[in-house]
């Protein structure tokens, strides 16, 4: 793929990244956790809790601000030194988890699914916004964090999709004002059928290769 003058990932006319929870779990993440190579430059690096969600779609790798969702890898940072916690705090507010964590993946689950909504200022009177997030994270791997013997906190990859309410993004387009900064987004474009990377084939990963890599990437998404 090309990539622009100032950096940005350069995606062909109509092209669309709807990946199932499956295949962002198998194709992206476990490659990612497993420092093995991703077929296509798809999802950027960020650190998504230095961030209000409303400057994360200029930082995507594809997609745009004109795009319904964008994905992102992202370190999970913690919240205590010595503690498991995440630290959900955001730029200028917060993200709040809600609802039970799904599992991805069967008969055993391969990771978890979280969402999370955004709240501007501070808790606990933070105002919520329209702003959603799912972060999938490898089953187990707050496990092995704690199990790490090398002295170092080093982060675990996660990967996450966020996104805004479609409701709020109509008012955004009709210019209202909603009190969360919807409005200062675009009109979405149209939403494609497609799965995964329109103009690459998904290969399932090599079963060795990646279990070799993370114990947790061992089953392949069913088709």
């Amino acid at each position: 793929m090309d990539h622009g003058f100032d950096g940005a990932l350069q995606l062909p006319p109509g092209f669309r990244f709807h990946p199932t929870d499956e295949e962002l779990v198998m194709y992206y993440l476990c490659r990612k956790c497993g420092g093995l190579p991703i077929a296509a430059p798809v999802i950027a690096e960020v650190d998504l809790y230095k961030f209000e969600p409303w400057r994360l779609p200029e930082k995507a790798a594809g997609g745009g601000p004109d795009a319904k969702e964008w994905y992102f890898f992202s370190p999970r940072d913690r919240k205590y030194p010595n503690g498991s916690r995440p630290n959900r705090a955001a730029g200028t507010g917060y993200w709040k988890a809600t609802g039970a964590d799904k599992p991805v993946g069967s008969p055993r689950p391969v990771a978890i699914k979280k969402a999370l909504v955004f709240y501007a200022g501070k808790p606990p009177k933070g105002v919520k916004t329209n702003w959603i997030m799912h972060e999938y994270r490898l089953a187990g791997a707050a496990d092995q964090n704690k199990r790490a013997n090398d002295g170092s906190q080093s982060s675990e990859w996660v990967v996450c999709r966020v996104s805004m309410k479609s409701r709020a993004r109509r008012s955004a387009a009709g210019g209202e004002t909603t009190g969360d900064h919807q409005q200062e987004q675009p009109s979405p474009s149209p939403s494609s059928t497609s799965s995964c990377v329109t103009d690459h084939t998904c290969h399932a990963p090599d079963q060795e290769e990646v279990s070799s890599s993370t114990s947790h990437c061992q089953q392949h998404p069913t088709r």
